[in-house]
């Protein structure tokens, strides 16, 4: 069965999370191809940073609904013509067994990767709605298929958002606004090394029967990513929204990386039982 076929919209596109890794790349990659890029960053030095590269970015807080409030405020006052699209990157991984995550974790967990992407995202469904057409991407994860051990959290915040895509895609198609996942796998970027600065923030990592393994897994994140048949740059990540955002028969998945198409595979086919055995070695490293 063929896609729908969605309207082409206007090249402006707010982009969220541009610090660096996913959310840079896709903002430099759109530029290229002709985009209006308004990327946002939370903290001062991002901000400025991307003032320097020659963007006009505003800022945003996802935990803040103020913050969220003002960002679409902003955003829509620097489209000379219009948002057309909104592609959702900002977000980080609580790492931790699931007993010791504290409501507190869980909560600022959903926080960042689910409730504040899904609140940004209805304050731009009108203004999308308004104009007749819009394109919605979230950068979901392979971890919105697969759920991985030591990584629970993230996991749930992925699930969540890809059952709302799923949701939002069937509600806004009758309005010509079109709903895509991209779910990268190993991606080179600094999303470890900061995921593992917002872990130990979170929860106590030198107590309990995992505190020699949380050592170890920060000890990883703090190194250099090496690139390796199964890792791919995050221009990568640009490359599949920058066709969710202008194909007019956009899909509604994305897998990025060989692991991603695999576990995407394995969760549609394979049993649980054989996941659980695949899954079980990465808890002892």
């Amino acid at each position: 069965m063929l896609r729908p076929t969605y309207p082409q919209i206007r090249r402006c596109v707010m982009v969220t999370g541009c610090s660096s890794g996913i959310g840079l790349a896709t903002a430099e990659v759109l530029r290229a191809r002709g985009w209006h890029v308004i990327p946002t960053a939370r903290q001062d030095q991002d901000i400025a940073m991307l003032f320097n590269r020659g963007f006009k970015p505003v800022r945003l807080d996802l935990v803040d609904p103020a913050s969220v409030e003002q960002a679409v405020s902003d955003a829509i006052a620097l489209s000379e013509c219009g948002i057309g699209a909104l592609v959702n990157n900002a977000g980080v991984a609580q790492y931790g067994a699931v007993e010791d995550l504290t409501r507190i974790a869980l909560e600022r967990q959903f926080s960042i990767n689910t409730i504040g992407v899904q609140d940004l995202t209805n304050r731009l469904i009108p203004h999308f709605r308004e104009k007749g057409k819009g394109r919605i991407v979230n950068i979901s994860s392979v971890f919105g298929r697969v759920t991985a051990p030591m990584v629970g959290a993230y996991c749930a915040s992925k699930y969540a958002m890809e059952a709302l895509s799923d949701a939002m895609r069937v509600e806004l198609r009758i309005e010509n606004i079109a709903v895509s996942l991209i779910e990268p796998g190993p991606i080179l970027s600094a999303f470890r090394n900061k995921s593992a600065d917002h872990s130990k923030a979170q929860i106590d990592m030198e107590r309990g029967r995992y505190g020699d393994r949380y050592r170890r897994r920060m000890e990883r994140a703090k190194q250099p990513q090496r690139k390796d048949f199964f890792t791919k740059p995050p221009e990568a990540v640009g490359v599949k929204v920058a066709h969710a955002l202008e194909s007019k028969r956009p899909h509604s998945r994305y897998c990025v990386t060989i692991p991603a198409y695999a576990g995407a595979f394995l969760r549609r086919f394979a049993p649980d039982v054989l996941l659980d055995r695949l899954l079980v070695n990465s808890a002892r490293v």
